[in-house]
């Protein structure tokens, strides 16, 4: 039997989503919460890897279990109970035995979250910066992304990954308040450090230190020597994923 379980998180304690050799991740909780309640060694598969400090308002992932689960409900109860507060689960149900978790995703979408002042509530989930932004021109930049399908530029150096290809389907800067923005970017699947590189490039574009035309040589090149820094994970969410 497969089920999926629907979960968020606060990353900011955690080593990323994945089971790390020195630190605590949020599939470690996970893992062994499952295998308290199911009184069994449990593992899980989640629908993508979120680096160290990047948070989810929906994560996936899916467990295998010989024998079906009575009530979906209360395991997801109790899993809440057993689970540190930063990890909460919303649902568990039960799916086809051919559905991944990973593999089955059509499309997730993250944003990554700014603030032009300085606010005491929003540091610890949001990036703040104290230099001008030309949003507009950001904006330009960012919807040349849904023309491409290489990223190579936004993928991390040495990052072992078989393709660096990726189909963009949206990308735009919105405006939440005075002085509050974020990024919102979905695809079918992202390259690690992705987001960040691409963001830390945009606002270089916004800084007035790369063109519009030069954040499309950017990504024309294809080498992440030529595209902005990678910005901090504490102001990234994994927000939504599709299937």
């Amino acid at each position: 039997m497969r089920y999926f379980i629907t979960l968020s998180y606060n990353g900011s304690r955690y080593h990323g989503w994945q089971v790390q050799p020195n630190g605590d991740s949020v599939q470690a909780q996970l893992e062994h919460a499952l295998t308290l309640l199911l009184r069994q060694p449990m593992e899980v598969t989640g629908a993508g890897r979120t680096d160290a400090g990047v948070h989810a308002r929906m994560m996936v992932a899916h467990f295998d279990t010989p024998m079906p689960v009575d009530d979906t409900r209360q395991l997801a109860y109790k899993l809440n109970k057993l689970l540190p507060r930063d990890i909460a689960v919303s649902s568990v149900d039960s799916v086809a035995d051919d559905l991944h978790a990973r593999f089955s995703a059509t499309s997730r979408m993250y944003r990554y979250y700014i603030h032009t002042r300085k606010d005491p509530f929003l540091w610890q989930t949001s990036c703040e910066l104290h230099y001008p932004l030309d949003f507009e021109a950001m904006n330009r930049a960012a919807a040349m992304l849904t023309e491409y399908t290489d990223f190579g530029a936004f993928c991390k150096a040495h990052a072992d990954v078989k393709t660096t290809l990726c189909q963009v389907t949206e990308a735009g800067w919105h405006q939440t308040g005075p002085y509050t923005w974020y990024f919102e970017i979905r695809a079918n699947r992202f390259l690690r450090n992705m987001v960040r590189a691409v963001v830390g490039t945009l606002i270089d574009v916004g800084r007035g230190r790369l063109t519009i035309d030069g954040f499309r040589r950017v990504i024309e090149g294809k080498q992440r020597t030529d595209a902005g820094e990678s910005m901090p994970g504490h102001a990234l969410f994994l927000e939504d994923i599709t299937y």
